[in-house]
């Protein structure tokens, strides 16, 4: 189970993620805008944030950039979840550590796939085959 925090200001699409990634045993924190962000991360420690880039206080691409800033907040993997469809904010966001981008609309079971997918790299990349592979 991980801990999850939905960041954006649509109360509905909160709504629906928190249902959808409880469904699949996620625990799932929410924030409406950048501010709450910010102070939720260094509360409860989410091991992913699925971030929407306009909201209120501080856009999700301020709040991007100053996670992937801060040495104890950077490493955690964020997922821009926005109706920003320009090349320029998709690869904006990337440039600055998403690690991942999808648009809305989006499909729901697509999101949660995302999320299995990149929360699931950590435990393929710690090597712990690796060490005792013959070198």
């Amino acid at each position: 189970m991980a801990r999850i925090l939905i960041a954006d200001d649509d109360p509905l699409l909160r709504a629906l993620l928190q249902h959808k990634l409880g469904a699949v045993d996620h625990q799932v924190l929410s924030a409406e805008h950048g501010g709450e962000v910010m102070a939720m991360v260094r509360d409860h420690g989410p091991d992913l944030i699925v971030l929407d880039a306009m909201m209120p206080v501080m856009d999700g691409f301020e709040v991007l950039r100053r996670l992937k800033t801060e040495g104890d907040l950077r490493d955690i993997p964020v997922i821009m979840l926005t109706a920003l469809k320009r090349q320029e904010d998709v690869v904006g966001a990337l440039q600055l550590g998403a690690a991942d981008y999808l648009a809305k609309p989006f499909i729901p079971d697509e999101l949660v796939e995302r999320i299995r997918r990149i929360l699931g790299a950590p435990d393929m990349e710690q090597g712990d085959d690796r060490s005792r592979r013959p070198g």
